[in-house]
């Protein structure tokens, strides 16, 4: 990229991608540009919108907007949004995928956002990489494309030349962080602050919820996990669990493990904090009396369990959280 050029970012539309986030992105880094000609005086950096679209017959992909015409050397990046509906893989995606695979081979960094990851997995540049996406689809993603490495704790991953976002609207973090790599940091906190978003500090963890495994087929696994749904605030040992459910206790450890994907006693950390959240959410009762409430004897236990599964503190959550009509509790988060 020549001295003074604008970078070029392109936002692929492939067939039923989500075009509110073609178009924030869009107007993301229209802001930033604004912001750059307030800073930066005579020479402002810029970021040159490019939009690529996938031919009805899927045969080709063409340039349908461009923010600034003119000759171009090519996007230094390129941004696969998310999908409302279908999920972008299978043959509707055309040459989208081999396409993308020029475009980084290229030198291009490609980008995606929630369910724009299973284009990039199709496209096959995941494979041996750690990547996000939306929570609800860490395990389709996994099974479908068992090379990449999920983690859907984190909202963003950048890995130099890939990088992967996770929920719908994060575009938003996605388009800051294209704007600090390109432009500035310094612009980036002057778009997000002329957007009213957070900056940064984000992660996926504060919004994703506890969805059990219930449709695995072990009846016996079924009876405990609905036992649990009532009982899990009480004392409950793998002893308990696996007599009520008429099975050795190693084999009872085995087949919950099989069926649910995760131990017991990480199962009901996950319907306590399921509870907690709820309550932090909606009342105003202390942190103690919700971690008594939900289970616990000491509350410095709940809320080292509380931040190592969120990545906040209970304080912390409920400062983001709260909606209820109570004054929140005062006791230290």
């Amino acid at each position: 990229m020549a001295l003074g050029e604008p970078a070029e970012i392109g936002i692929v539309i492939y067939p039923e991608a989500q075009r509110a986030a073609i178009h924030g992105l869009t107007d993301l880094f229209h802001v930033a540009n604004l912001m750059s000609d307030e800073q930066a005086g005579r020479a402002p950096a810029r970021i040159r919108v490019s939009h690529w679209q996938l031919s009805e017959d899927g045969r080709e992909v063409t340039k349908v907007f461009d923010s600034h015409p003119g000759p171009h050397r090519g996007p230094v990046a390129l941004i696969l949004p998310p999908s409302l509906t279908n999920l972008p893989i299978g043959k509707r995606m055309g040459v989208l995928p081999e396409w993308i695979r020029a475009q980084h081979a290229a030198g291009t960094t490609i980008c995606s956002i929630c369910g724009g990851a299973y284009l990039l997995a199709e496209s096959g540049l995941l494979d041996g990489r750690v990547a996000t996406t939306h929570w609800s689809h860490s395990d389709e993603i996994s099974g479908k494309f068992p090379g990449i490495k999920v983690d859907v704790s984190k909202l963003i991953i950048d890995d130099g030349d890939i990088i992967t976002a996770g929920a719908m609207m994060a575009w938003i973090d996605l388009g800051l962080k294209l704007t600090a790599r390109f432009m500035s940091p310094s612009i980036q906190l002057a778009t997000a602050r002329f957007m009213l978003v957070d900056p940064a500090g984000r992660e996926q963890t504060f919004y994703s919820t506890f969805a059990p495994k219930l449709h695995h087929g072990d009846d016996a696994v079924l009876k405990i996990q609905h036992w649990l749904q009532a009982h899990h605030a009480e004392k409950i040992t793998l002893e308990m669990m696996a007599e009520r459910a008429g099975l050795g206790e190693r084999t009872f450890l085995r087949r919950f493990q099989k069926a649910t994907g995760i131990n017991p006693t990480e199962y009901c950390q996950q319907l306590r904090i399921t509870k907690a959240r709820e309550l932090l959410e909606i009342s105003g009762i202390k942190v103690e009396q919700i971690a008594w409430q939900i289970g616990y004897e000491d509350p410095g236990a709940f809320r080292k369990i509380f931040r190592k599964l969120l990545g906040l503190s209970p304080g912390e959550y409920r400062r983001r959280f709260f909606v209820g009509e109570d004054a929140p509790g005062t006791a230290a988060a």
